[in-house]
């Protein structure tokens, strides 16, 4: 029972690192498409896409941002935040086999 209950915990905790690997990566591609012109924010669901993934990555972007500003204008907070969350993966995945072999 006690395997059950660490493999289940451990793929809940990488499937939620992995979505939120995605959405920094979708938050990137949108802003990306906007600065080139791509996607046209006068349209409702782009805009509310554009803002939801805005309120979803943007409080973690700017922790980072405080600490590292613009680099010639170029905002690279998300690296950081992608390398936070590969770093969290690695930890968990290392903590849930030794969890499992414990016992």
């Amino acid at each position: 029972m006690y395997f059950v209950v660490i493999d289940t915990l451990a793929w809940l905790v990488g499937a939620l690192l992995n979505l939120c690997w995605f959405v920094v990566i979708a938050a990137v591609v949108a802003s990306w498409l906007i600065a080139f012109g791509v996607l046209n924010m006068q349209n409702q669901f782009v805009r509310q896409v554009v803002r939801t993934l805005d309120a979803i990555t943007d409080p973690v972007f700017r922790q980072f941002r405080r600490i590292i500003p613009p680099i010639g204008g170029l905002d690279i907070s998300p690296v950081f935040v992608l390398l936070v969350i590969g770093l969290l993966q690695v930890f968990f995945d290392r903590l849930f086999i030794y969890l499992r072999f414990q016992v």
